[in-house]
């Protein structure tokens, strides 16, 4: 297929084609339009064969709408098509992206940006990480915009970590994190090292669309970063900085070299391996066992169902078989991109405890707050420390909180809400020193605002060896905690649903469901006492019915708090084609019956997901495990 670039977008579309017309006018423009600006062969190629074989609502689906900015940034499958991750919509993306850091930063000439990117690619359409990354820098590189482009992949916390170290002026990390293989994405993060946020991000959407054409040949060009004096590779200089300031995190360095504990680590096919081994250098460890079949990058993650270590132990098989061959007592799994962490435990030769992310918060979040007390020992230190969570997460913290005098905040689903929580609260001189969102992503201590599997991983290490050296496993510290605190037992899961209007429906539903504009009345017989809808800013808990968390439309967020004492949430996801539901029981300390708070709380979760959502009617795939 021929360049036809600027043609055929006036007078009789028709006349001009290279390919038969689809009959739908805007159609043919968008396909028109990708055939003059995609000079990738690969997705030129597919996008062809769509033509070919006449598939229009593929053909549209690909071609008529764009990616928007969700909770993880810009994130869909790889492959030809303007709502698709590829060259093109890359390209795109860094120019709109530059556009506007030039509105915002007079010195962007002198600060640069920071790329980075993790192992993903997929040969069908030509789209590694490191080729997406490398067409991001040349982009900039073409506007005299000096490029700190990473030269291997790295962890996704490097990337905000190097934007507060060198000073730049934003970060572009390519990822999909724990996304199907199919995935990709394009994560930015601004000169404060936390994601964008409203509104930076609506305003980079729409720089995008005002420089959708690619400027020259010198945007497609890969090679660009080898000979430009504007690039320069930051890896040596940032990972020995992040390295020595991750000992700002080891509490007992004593301990760690006669440690008797053996770990296990698995960096399911992605970035985390080295850096997770040198972490525990750092602290005074002998290196963990990683799982080999695991250890080295493989774009189609070929020993697991899905690469996300958050589904627990159906994913985390060949960890524990080889925990189980090496007498390992510690399974770490960190996701491809290494900011999520999972965590096992051998249970008294029982089995593997996998613990949640709410149940490994609880146990981070006492452990930084057991050493910060260590060394400060004056209670009036202690007001001015904050602890964050996101809004769908446990809320054990807030129960720390109310005990131990310090601060908690929530925010919205997201780690951009608590990166960007945590630099608004450092401008007061606040200190953050642990925040977390359930979804096994924590941020131990405020060296760079993003959850970070790779410290997370070295600092659950230092706390299962001090606890053993106080005859205790990181489940009976656990069930001290909840004795102390308070039991927070909670489920969290998600229903699959690829039928955008079916999930409207859904949510209207829920909205009118007594047809008079109101919401439920009760969940599992159980009476709903108060209702915040974040989507739409309402929250009847409050005097003038108006949330305070900030009102998100793009996505859809409704809690209910019940008389009994559960609260429940059901959300969109913002990075897969999911609904997320999340219950928790908060129980007073003292209550001890942990089966009968298990019971009660199933009985809500089963009818907030048979009564709203209704599955079988709707067509919802539950979650397999």
């Amino acid at each position: 297929m021929e360049d036809t670039a600027g043609a055929g977008l006036t007078g009789d579309l028709n006349a001009n084609l290279r390919w038969p017309s689809t009959g739908d006018l805007q159609l043919d423009k968008a396909v028109q339009q990708w055939v003059d600006w995609d000079r990738n062969p690969r997705t030129r190629a597919q996008l062809d064969s769509l033509v070919e074989a006449g598939r229009l609502d593929d053909l549209r689906s690909r071609l008529c709408s764009r990616m928007s900015f969700g909770t993880a940034g810009l994130r869909a499958p790889m492959g030809a098509g303007f709502n698709r991750i590829n060259d093109l919509t890359i390209i795109q993306s860094t120019q709109g992206l530059y556009a506007y850091l030039c509105r915002c930063f007079a010195d962007l000439s002198s600060r640069g940006v920071v790329v980075g990117y993790d192992t993903r690619g997929q040969e069908e359409s030509g789209c590694s990480s490191q080729r997406l990354a490398k067409l991001t820098a040349a982009v900039m590189l073409s506007r005299d915009v000096p490029v700190h482009l990473f030269s291997t992949f790295v962890p996704t916390p490097y990337v905000p970590y190097a934007v507060k170290k060198l000073g730049a002026a934003s970060g572009v990390m390519i990822t999909a994190s724990h996304n199907p293989k199919e995935d990709n994405g394009y994560k930015v993060y601004w000169c404060n090292g936390a994601q964008i946020a409203s509104p930076h991000d609506k305003e980079v959407l729409r720089c995008i669309e005002e420089q959708l054409e690619p400027w020259n040949a010198s945007c497609w060009d890969e090679k660009l970063v080898d000979h430009s004096s504007l690039r320069t590779d930051p890896l040596t200089q940032i990972n020995s900085c992040y390295m020595d300031d991750l000992t700002s995190l080891c509490f007992h360095r004593d301990l760690n070299s006669s440690c008797t504990l053996k770990f296990i680590h698995s960096s399911f096919h992605g970035v985390g391996h080295d850096f997770v081994q040198q972490a525990f250098r750092v602290f005074g460890f002998a290196p963990p066992i990683p799982v080999p079949e695991q250890k080295d990058p493989d774009p189609n993650f070929s020993t697991v169902r899905c690469p996300n270590p958050e589904e627990g132990e159906s994913v985390l098989e060949l960890s524990l078989l080889l925990a189980d061959r090496e007498n390992a007592q510690i399974v770490l799994a960190t996701d491809p991109d290494a900011d999520r962490l999972a965590v096992a435990e051998q249970s008294n030769g029982c089995g593997w405890k996998v613990f949640s992310g709410n149940e490994l918060a609880a146990l981070l979040g006492w452990w930084m707050f057991f050493n910060w007390k260590e060394n400060h020992p004056d209670p009036v230190a202690t007001e001015s420390i904050y602890m964050l969570a996101t809004t769908v997460s446990s809320k054990i913290l807030q129960a720390f909180a109310r005990m131990e005098g310090f601060q908690f905040e929530e925010t919205l689903p997201g780690f951009k809400w608590i990166g960007n929580r945590i630099h608004e609260l450092s401008k007061t001189g606040k200190r953050v020193i642990f925040a977390f969102e359930e979804s096994i992503g924590f941020l131990c201590g405020s060296m760079v605002p993003e959850k970070d599997g790779v410290s997370a991983a070295v600092v659950v290490a230092e706390m299962a060896v001090y606890l053993q050296t106080k005859k205790l496993s990181l489940n009976q510290q656990l069930h001290n905690i909840y004795r102390t605190y308070g039991y927070h037992v909670s489920k969290t899961s998600y229903v699959t649903c690829y039928d955008p209007p079916t999930i409207q429906r859904i949510f209207g539903r829920i909205r009118n469901f007594d047809r008079d504009a109101s919401y439920p009345k009760e969940c599992g017989g159980v009476r709903i006492v108060h209702v915040r809808d974040v989507t739409t800013g309402y929250d009847s808990s409050r005097p003038d019915l108006r949330s305070v968390l900030p009102v998100s439309r793009s996505s859809q967020m409704i809690t209910f708090t019940l008389q009994n004492g559960v609260v429940a949430t059901l959300r969109t996801s913002g990075t897969e084609p999911k609904i997320k539901y999340y219950t928790e029981f908060c129980a007073a300390p003292g209550e001890s019956d942990v089966s009968q708070l298990e019971e009660e709380l199933r009985m809500v979760t089963d009818a907030l997901l048979d009564e709203f959502l209704e599955p079988d009617k709707n067509r919802l795939i539950r979650r397999f495990v």
